[in-house]
């Protein structure tokens, strides 16, 4: 076990300087591209684009807290949501760099009593392929937000519960359970809470002062306030919950500038061992995993590691873009997956790539023009929620989906056939039959039959 005293012989190992960025004067519209965004209610946050050891561009928007009337600083504190799994994965491979854990360590060794955890390996929870059930799909998941946990508590919720697939089988979705024993694994090595762990393991040796594990403690006076898109244009603030539910897979918090730390860190092979680095960014096999989804990028046409972050009050997105030393940060205070766009498109401004402002229609569409949507449609067993039907309804002009796991989520209209998700920021579109009859609804790349 590593005690506090043994920490800082820990931290000895392969720990880089702080980095120093450059600004430069922006060269690419970079703002004009964003406030279309803010302007409509969808984007809240910090921005930041780095490329070859300059910042190109930096900036915030929005509101850090309504009612205090904060606004978003370059410094504001945003909860990350899975970009958070980076940190954990970050931790554990410090360990096994220690020496105080492999990659082969099977979970049962550390914490016994988990389904199939004398065959599972610290190697698979990081990788996403454990089949360990997930708590976040249990019914009573809504009651876990709100009271405190620890990595303890969660993972005894998942104790007698059946796998989900056998250890070792392609990646089947983001494995929240396999994070939490990840937090859980790095207590028991370390002898300290996760929150603590991750400081000393991570965010001290990369001098991110900004970035901590938020658990239920008395967070930073400039932490952002989260919110929750309102129909198509406006905003809430967003249902609290306590951040220790998501120990190790959703609970830290941080800075776009700290954000940056972190990348260049991993990246320029400073912080971690040749081995864990490379196990960490290989995507030979993998195209997800250490909090990470890695691939050869059709639209950029080179190889990038990406990830992006939703949770309630908060979204967040990160892509770096290795040939090109390209670092986009997108941090976000409103409950939407606009960052994502934001960020893809900023990244492919920077580099020279095609890309589309978004435009937005400020109005409701004419009734006229929007009654014949309301209706069912059929989605096949491909579809994010297999085989569910949508609901669609219209009022006054304003089309919102409902989902059969009781979400709602309203459509911002693009013109009278095309929409955008405002919750998940993906594309919507109707079809209609020879006869002029709405007969499809397209969700993102899937088809829903009007029943």
């Amino acid at each position: 076990m590593i005690h506090t005293r043994s920490i800082a012989g820990l931290l000895a190992l392969c720990l880089p300087g702080t980095a120093a960025f450059a600004v430069s004067a922006p060269a690419f519209p970079f703002d004009d591209y964003v406030r279309p965004y803010v302007n409509s209610g969808n984007f809240s946050g910090a921005v930041l684009v780095a490329k070859d050891g300059s910042v190109l561009y930096q900036s915030a928007y929005g509101p850090a807290d309504q009612a205090a009337r904060h606004r978003n600083t370059a410094a504001t504190r945003f909860h990350l949501a899975s970009l958070s799994m980076q940190f954990t994965s970050a931790a554990a491979l410090r360990l096994i760099d220690a020496g105080k854990l492999a990659l082969d360590t099977r979970v049962a060794d550390v914490v016994p009593g988990l389904p199939n955890g004398e065959k599972i390996t610290v190697r698979e929870l990081l990788e996403e392929t454990s089949g360990l059930p997930d708590v976040n799909s249990l019914p009573d998941y809504a009651q876990v937000l709100q009271a405190h946990q620890s990595a303890a508590s969660l993972v005894e919720m998942i104790l007698g519960k059946a796998p989900r697939f056998e250890p070792g089988s392609p990646s089947n979705g983001e494995e929240h359970s396999a994070f939490n024993l990840l937090a859980l694994i790095v207590e028991k090595k370390t002898a300290l809470p996760f929150a603590a762990a991750v400081r000393e393991l991570v965010f001290k040796p990369l001098a991110m002062t900004r970035s901590g594990i938020d658990d239920d403690a008395r967070l930073p006076a400039d932490c952002a306030q989260g919110y929750a898109p309102v129909g198509a244009r406006g905003i809430e603030p967003a249902t609290k919950i306590k951040w220790s539910a998501k120990t190790g897979n959703a609970s830290a918090y941080s800075t776009v500038g700290d954000e940056l730390k972190w990348v260049h860190a991993l990246f320029s092979g400073m912080f971690l061992s040749d081995s864990s680095r490379a196990a960490a960014l290989d995507y030979s096999k993998a195209h997800v995993g250490y909090g990470w989804f890695k691939s050869s990028s059709k639209r950029f046409g080179v190889p990038v590691y990406y990830m992006n972050g939703r949770a309630p009050g908060f979204a967040s997105y990160l892509l770096y873009v290795p040939s090109e030393k390209l670092s986009v940060v997108v941090l976000s205070n409103i409950y939407s997956s606009a960052p994502t766009a934001i960020g893809e498109d900023l990244a492919a401004m920077a580099l020279g790539k095609p890309y589309e402002p978004v435009r937005l229609l400020a109005a409701p569409l004419p009734n006229a023009a929007t009654a014949a949507l309301s209706g069912s449609y059929k989605f096949g067993p491909d579809f994010y929620q297999p085989n569910a039907t949508l609901q669609l309804t219209v009022d006054n002009g304003d089309a919102t989906l409902h989902w059969p796991s009781a979400e709602t989520t309203a459509l911002i209209p693009l013109d009278n056939n095309h929409f955008v998700d405002r919750s998940y920021w993906v594309p919507v579109s109707i079809r209609k039959n020879p006869n002029g009859q709405v007969a499809t609804l397209v969700y993102g790349g899937f088809s829903g039959q009007r029943l």
